[in-house]
């Protein structure tokens, strides 16, 4: 049976942090997805060597025991070569201060490779009968979904393509950027009787050409003409889901902030509850002029008027 380095396969060190490993595993995730790279096994087979890198290095337990057993494997191959090995009646020992003992190996496998399985399957190394014949969960599957900013404020049922099947989800109104949306039942499936893993769905919301969003505060530019920001009065304000009029005092700078409340995001399982927006006066300086307009501008700069 042939070593795995996972490492090697994630493209990290052996001192990869966790956020290290997580990005490296979204970043091969998304070149290599089934869903990109349609009848290619070649692709097919990467992605499932990542997936199951990641499902190793991703969870402290499994990337310890992991680390451990890499430092004694040409040992192991010893044994196995002299038929000792994993399963003998007494079975593979490391040697003083090797750090673990094999009966440590144990939890559930399902669609993994056999050097996976050999270690985290649930029948252990030269168990294989055993593992055969137990229920195990499949994996859970890990994809992205871009949506927009309006489609995170109103919510509203989405799609998503999985392996060429067709998902339908509803997306609850004041999702926030980096979200996790569960599927339960979507992922892999599970071996020999096992329920299937989930789908795990992260959320990145499209940048907004008007609207800045933090939190669940909304904050953006309000164009003012000239005139509006020396005499005041009522102003035409769009937000993101309806316009409304606001007034605004004679003699209003440009970067003069106001604060609308309760007019920001919704908040997530909150449907009544909904953070601030905040704009920014940007006063539009008139381009052109009528000659008369040119008159009394210079009349009021030179005091005159």
């Amino acid at each position: 049976m042939e070593y795995k380095d996972y490492y090697k396969v994630m493209g990290v060190s052996k001192s990869a942090t966790t956020d290290e490993i997580k990005k490296a595993f979204r970043k091969l995730a998304v070149k290599y997805h089934p869903d990109k790279n349609a009848g290619d096994k070649k692709a097919e087979e990467k992605f499932k060597e990542i997936a199951e890198a990641n499902e190793v290095l991703s969870d402290p337990v499994k990337r310890k025991k992991y680390d451990e057993l890499g430092a004694n494997w040409k040992e192991y191959e010893q044994q196995q070569a002299h038929g000792s090995g994993y399963g003998g009646q007494g079975g593979y020992r490391p040697r003083r201060g090797g750090g673990f003992n094999v009966e440590d190996f144990g939890g559930e496998g399902g669609g993994f490779s056999d050097f996976f399985e050999s270690i985290f399957g649930g029948g252990g190394f030269g168990g294989s009968s055993k593992r055969q014949t137990r229920a195990a969960r499949g994996h859970d599957f890990q994809t992205e979904m871009d949506i927009t900013l309006e489609e995170a404020f109103n919510g509203g049922p989405k799609q998503i393509s999985l392996n060429g099947q067709l998902l339908k989800l509803t997306l609850k109104p004041g999702i926030q950027e980096g979200q996790v949306i569960r599927l339960k039942g979507k992922g892999g499936e599970g071996a020999n009787g096992g329920g299937s893993g989930d789908l795990l769905i992260t959320i990145h919301i499209a940048k907004h050409p008007r609207y800045e969003v933090k939190g669940n505060d909304i904050y953006f530019d309000q164009p003012v003409d000239i005139y509006q920001a020396i005499l005041g009065g009522k102003i035409a304000v769009q937000l993101i889901d309806k316009q409304i009029m606001m007034d605004i005092p004679a003699g209003t700078d440009s970067d003069k902030k106001f604060r609308l409340k309760g007019m920001g995001m919704r908040l997530f399982d909150q449907p009544d509850a909904r953070g601030d927006a905040y704009l920014r006066i940007q006063i539009k300086v008139p381009k052109t002029l009528t000659e008369q307009e040119k008159e009394l501008f210079t009349k009021l700069s030179s005091g005159k008027a």
